[in-house]
Parts: structure tokens; C-alpha cells; sequence
């Protein structure tokens, strides 16, 4: 049975792409790049979070500020190289 600490970020880290998802749009395959996006950057602010010992905001062993502030860098990160150019409209 997998932890429930482990579930918990899980599920965090998932919403936290899903809402990405819904503000900036885009179609399904942009959706789990967001979510996976955001389960990495989860888990690397954790490490980050764990290995600087920041206690800010912190649930059970869960570094969530850190955490937090990660996914949203990547999930940002990974919307600007996915973004479509915009490319002038010729007028003639």
C-alpha cells in the first residue's frame, strides 16, 4: 500500500498542473505535460526544500513551499518553450 505522505504530494502536485492546465489551456497531450511538469518539479523542490532544511510551510515530512514554488517554476518553464509563435498575418 503506498504512503500516504506520498499520495498527499501525489495529489498536490497533480492539482497543481491540472489548474495550469485550466488557466493557460491548450489541448491533452500540453495537459500531461503540465502534470507530469509538475510532479517533477514537486519532487525536485522537495529535495531542494529537504536538502536546505526550509521547515516554512511544511505538512508531515512534506517541504510545501518549496515544493510549491518549483512545480509553478517549472510549469511556467515548460509553457514558454511549448508556446505557439505568434507569426504575423500577411495582408495580402
Amino acid at each position: 500500500m503506498p504512503n500516504p505522505i506520498f499520495i498527499f504530494a501525489f495529489v498536490i502536485a497533480t492539482m497543481f498542473g491540472l489548474a495550469f492546465h485550466v488557466i493557460m489551456g491548450g489541448n491533452a497531450r500540453r495537459m500531461v505535460l503540465f502534470i507530469v511538469t509538475s510532479w517533477l518539479g514537486f519532487l525536485l523542490g522537495q529535495y531542494i526544500g529537504g536538502y536546505l532544511g526550509i521547515t516554512l510551510f511544511k505538512i508531515g515530512v512534506i517541504h510545501l513551499l518549496p515544493a510549491s514554488i518549483c512545480a509553478i517554476g517549472l510549469l511556467i518553464f515548460a509553457h514558454i518553450l511549448t508556446a505557439e509563435p505568434n507569426t504575423p498575418v500577411s495582408r495580402r
